[in-house]
Protein backbone atom coordinates (compact mmCIF):
# COMPACT_ATOMS: atom_id res chain seq x y z
CA UNK A 1 0.00 0.00 0.00
CA UNK A 2 1.49 3.54 -0.88
CA UNK A 3 2.05 5.97 1.82
CA UNK A 4 -0.42 8.96 2.51
CA UNK A 5 1.92 11.10 0.67
CA UNK A 6 2.62 9.23 -2.48
CA UNK A 7 -0.62 9.00 -3.01
CA UNK A 8 -1.63 12.42 -2.72
CA UNK A 9 0.81 12.93 -5.59
CA UNK A 10 -0.58 10.26 -7.55
CA UNK A 11 -4.13 11.98 -7.63
CA UNK A 12 -2.37 14.78 -8.09
CA UNK A 13 -1.03 14.10 -11.22
CA UNK A 14 -4.30 12.15 -12.36
CA UNK A 15 -5.80 15.30 -11.65
CA UNK A 16 -3.61 17.60 -13.78
CA UNK A 17 -3.48 14.95 -16.36
CA UNK A 18 -7.34 14.73 -16.73
CA UNK A 19 -7.26 18.73 -17.18
CA UNK A 20 -5.02 19.05 -19.71
CA UNK A 21 -7.02 16.14 -21.73
CA UNK A 22 -10.03 17.21 -21.01
CA UNK A 23 -10.03 19.62 -24.33
CA UNK A 24 -9.25 16.93 -26.24
CA UNK A 25 -11.52 14.84 -25.01
CA UNK A 26 -14.38 17.33 -25.72
CA UNK A 27 -13.33 18.08 -29.26
CA UNK A 28 -13.84 14.13 -29.82
CA UNK A 29 -17.02 14.20 -29.62
CA UNK A 30 -19.32 15.01 -32.70
CA UNK A 31 -21.21 18.35 -32.63
CA UNK A 32 -24.83 17.25 -32.73
CA UNK A 33 -26.94 18.78 -35.26
CA UNK A 34 -29.86 21.34 -33.92
CA UNK A 35 -33.26 19.91 -32.74
CA UNK A 36 -35.40 22.27 -35.28
CA UNK A 37 -34.70 22.28 -38.70
CA UNK A 38 -33.73 24.86 -41.13
CA UNK A 39 -35.98 27.42 -42.50
CA UNK A 40 -38.47 26.17 -44.94
CA UNK A 41 -38.42 22.59 -43.57
CA UNK A 42 -40.22 20.71 -41.26
CA UNK A 43 -39.32 17.75 -38.79
CA UNK A 44 -40.29 13.96 -39.55
CA UNK A 45 -40.25 11.01 -37.23
CA UNK A 46 -40.35 7.60 -38.69
CA UNK A 47 -43.71 7.36 -38.76
CA UNK A 48 -43.89 10.17 -40.64
CA UNK A 49 -41.34 9.22 -43.07
CA UNK A 50 -43.49 6.24 -44.04
CA UNK A 51 -46.68 7.76 -44.42
CA UNK A 52 -44.58 10.36 -46.47
CA UNK A 53 -42.99 7.91 -48.48
CA UNK A 54 -46.33 6.13 -49.08
CA UNK A 55 -47.72 9.12 -50.38
CA UNK A 56 -45.49 10.16 -53.25
CA UNK A 57 -42.66 11.63 -50.99
CA UNK A 58 -38.70 10.75 -52.40
CA UNK A 59 -36.88 9.75 -49.55
CA UNK A 60 -33.06 11.20 -49.71
CA UNK A 61 -29.70 9.52 -48.43
CA UNK A 62 -27.20 11.99 -48.04
CA UNK A 63 -24.71 9.63 -46.65
CA UNK A 64 -22.05 8.54 -48.46
CA UNK A 65 -22.69 6.09 -51.60
CA UNK A 66 -20.35 3.67 -49.41
CA UNK A 67 -22.09 4.11 -46.91
CA UNK A 68 -25.90 3.99 -48.88
CA UNK A 69 -24.57 0.52 -50.55
CA UNK A 70 -24.00 -0.72 -47.38
CA UNK A 71 -27.78 -0.49 -46.57
CA UNK A 72 -30.68 2.02 -46.58
CA UNK A 73 -34.27 2.99 -46.24
CA UNK A 74 -36.18 1.16 -48.91
CA UNK A 75 -36.80 3.25 -51.90
CA UNK A 76 -34.48 5.90 -50.76
CA UNK A 77 -32.03 7.56 -53.56
CA UNK A 78 -28.23 8.39 -52.66
CA UNK A 79 -27.59 12.15 -53.31
CA UNK A 80 -24.14 11.74 -51.08
CA UNK A 81 -22.97 15.12 -49.56
CA UNK A 82 -19.52 14.15 -49.95
CA UNK A 83 -16.67 15.33 -49.28
CA UNK A 84 -18.32 16.98 -46.52
CA UNK A 85 -15.22 19.68 -45.84
CA UNK A 86 -17.73 22.90 -44.34
CA UNK A 87 -17.42 22.98 -40.67
CA UNK A 88 -20.00 20.95 -38.62
CA UNK A 89 -22.26 24.05 -37.70
CA UNK A 90 -25.34 26.14 -38.50
CA UNK A 91 -23.59 28.59 -40.42
CA UNK A 92 -21.98 26.50 -43.16
CA UNK A 93 -19.94 27.16 -46.30
CA UNK A 94 -22.07 24.85 -48.51
CA UNK A 95 -19.48 25.91 -51.50
CA UNK A 96 -16.72 24.43 -49.72
CA UNK A 97 -18.86 20.79 -49.89
CA UNK A 98 -20.04 19.19 -53.20
CA UNK A 99 -23.38 17.64 -53.99
CA UNK A 100 -25.51 16.45 -56.69
CA UNK A 101 -29.14 17.92 -57.07
CA UNK A 102 -29.58 16.36 -60.56
CA UNK A 103 -31.26 13.18 -59.18
CA UNK A 104 -33.43 15.09 -57.27
CA UNK A 105 -34.46 18.28 -59.33
CA UNK A 106 -37.80 18.39 -59.31
CA UNK A 107 -38.50 21.08 -56.77
CA UNK A 108 -42.15 20.85 -56.35
CA UNK A 109 -41.75 17.32 -55.41
CA UNK A 110 -41.61 16.19 -51.34
CA UNK A 111 -38.26 15.30 -50.12
CA UNK A 112 -37.61 13.77 -46.97
CA UNK A 113 -33.69 14.09 -45.99
CA UNK A 114 -31.65 11.65 -43.83
CA UNK A 115 -28.41 10.45 -42.56
CA UNK A 116 -26.73 8.72 -39.55
CA UNK A 117 -28.21 10.56 -37.00
CA UNK A 118 -28.32 13.71 -34.70
CA UNK A 119 -23.96 13.57 -34.86
CA UNK A 120 -24.09 13.24 -38.62
CA UNK A 121 -24.57 16.62 -40.57
CA UNK A 122 -24.78 15.90 -44.26
CA UNK A 123 -28.26 15.80 -43.97
CA UNK A 124 -28.93 18.72 -42.07
CA UNK A 125 -26.84 20.79 -44.72
CA UNK A 126 -28.72 19.28 -48.05
CA UNK A 127 -31.63 20.11 -46.79
CA UNK A 128 -30.53 23.39 -46.06
CA UNK A 129 -28.77 24.01 -49.20
CA UNK A 130 -32.28 22.39 -51.24
CA UNK A 131 -34.32 24.89 -48.91
CA UNK A 132 -31.92 27.84 -50.70
CA UNK A 133 -32.62 26.32 -53.84
CA UNK A 134 -36.36 26.93 -53.60
CA UNK A 135 -37.58 23.42 -53.41
CA UNK A 136 -41.17 23.88 -51.44
CA UNK A 137 -41.46 20.48 -49.97
CA UNK A 138 -38.53 19.40 -47.18
CA UNK A 139 -38.88 17.29 -44.49
CA UNK A 140 -35.31 16.58 -42.53
CA UNK A 141 -35.55 12.67 -40.54
CA UNK A 142 -32.67 13.55 -38.15
CA UNK A 143 -32.71 10.57 -35.97
CA UNK A 144 -31.74 9.02 -39.51
CA UNK A 145 -30.79 5.25 -40.41
CA UNK A 146 -29.93 4.15 -37.28
CA UNK A 147 -33.15 4.71 -35.77
CA UNK A 148 -34.73 2.81 -38.65
CA UNK A 149 -33.06 -0.09 -38.45
CA UNK A 150 -33.59 0.00 -35.11
CA UNK A 151 -37.35 -0.02 -35.43
CA UNK A 152 -37.12 -2.68 -37.78
CA UNK A 153 -38.10 -0.82 -40.62
CA UNK A 154 -38.05 -1.55 -44.38
CA UNK A 155 -34.27 -1.59 -45.73
CA UNK A 156 -32.57 -2.69 -49.13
Amino acid sequence: MLPVRNLSVVLLFTLLLGLLLLPQLQAAEPALTPTTPPEGVQMADAVQVQTLQANGAIVVDARKAAEFAEGSIKGAVSVPYDPEQSAKDISFDASKDKYDLSSIADKSKSYIVYCNASSCWKSYKLVTVMARAGYKHLYWYRDGFPDWKARRLPVE
